[in-house]
């Protein structure tokens, strides 16, 4: 109970922001309200909770009134049941997580509060498992961030440095009653998979300490990163042209670099979702020049080089007729 309160702590007191804890029921989410709710006192700032019906399940509504009226009996407030509509894009996983995202969303807006998150130190390691699996580059494997901001919500995570045995421990110091939600022990998705077999496996095969090191090597990746981060954007603003970067003032920065540009300044004109695929080919228009055309980019956007410079073109440029491409040099 002291190491969740202490966890909290600082990040209550450092802004007077009102707080909703995002509560399901199960023991990370449950020890940190508990937490917001006791040290809240002293702090001075407003917590109250919101927990959220998937409609996935026979009798979740049920179940998220239950852990409602046990969020009131923390003394937080308001307390909100907020329904998520999920779709069917990105798997069950994906698209119940991206609906619930939603939800909570909303609910911080209309309340003006930054949503806690009750992922734990487990959590973390999980995630940098996944970024490496899936090849999907160095800011997936640096894992999730204390506080971020996005679309106008404050995301804040106390309990990053908070093992998942800690949680469960203080809910039964406590007394409160946890739900283990089914589908966090189901084979079928990967998460739990990777939480019953793959890191018990590492920890017997490294003699333990795993989870630890993979949450601080994360750590170690995130200020490498944003310091890359910083560079780019420094680099970015120094571009002589809003029409887009000219061959000389880019193409000789280090990799890692050039590319942050390059991702900046296609951001900045409106392309959403890109991958590192697109990002590898709008570079190749600058390091590998041998006359290729236009790059598609998601959204119906696309990138031409032409005299000695990128362009990006937006979607509603098609009707136009495109400039000529740049002739390789020789």
């Amino acid at each position: 109970m002291a190491e969740l309160r202490s966890a909290v702590r600082p990040g209550l007191r450092d802004t007077r922001e009102p707080v909703l804890a995002a509560c399901s029921g199960g023991a990370d989410s449950l020890a940190l309200a508990a937490a917001l709710a006791f040290e809240a006192r002293d702090a001075g700032v407003r917590v109250g909770g919101v927990t959220v019906d998937h409609g996935l399940q026979a009798g979740s509504a049920e179940r998220a009134d239950r852990t409602a009226a046990l969020l009131r009996g923390l003394g937080l407030d308001p307390v909100l049941v907020v329904a998520a509509h999920v779709g069917a894009d990105g798997g069950p996983e994906g698209a119940a997580r991206a609906a619930r995202y939603v939800a909570l969303a909303r609910a911080a807006r209309e309340h003006g509060a930054r949503i806690a998150l009750g992922h734990t130190l487990d959590d973390q390691a999980e995630t940098v498992l996944l970024g490496l699996g899936r090849g999907s580059g160095p800011r997936s494997v640096a894992g999730m961030v204390r506080i971020r901001q996005a679309d106008g919500v404050c995301w804040w995570r106390p309990l990053l440095t908070v093992r998942r045995a800690t949680a469960r421990a203080a809910c039964t110091d406590q007394g409160l009653p946890v739900w283990d939600d089914p589908w966090n022990a189901d084979p079928a998705y990967t998460r739990a998979r990777l939480r019953a077999e793959v890191l018990p496996l590492l920890e017997h095969v490294l003699g333990g300490g795993v989870a630890p090191a993979l949450a601080r090597t994360a750590e170690l990746l995130r200020d490498d990163l944003d310091a890359l981060d910083e560079l780019a954007a420094a680099h970015l603003a120094l571009l002589t042209s809003t029409d887009g970067p000219a061959v000389e003032e880019v193409a000789g920065l280090p990799t890692a670099l050039r590319r942050r540009v390059l991702r900046g300044w296609l951001r900045a004109g409106g392309v959403p979702d890109l991958q590192a695929v697109h990002l590898v080919a709008v570079d190749a228009l600058l390091v590998r020049w041998r006359g290729q055309g236009r790059v598609d980019l998601p959204g119906g956007a696309g990138v031409v080089r032409t005299s000695g410079r990128l362009v990006l073109h937006r979607p509603e440029d098609r009707a136009a007729p495109p400039p000529h491409s740049e002739e390789p040099s020789a």
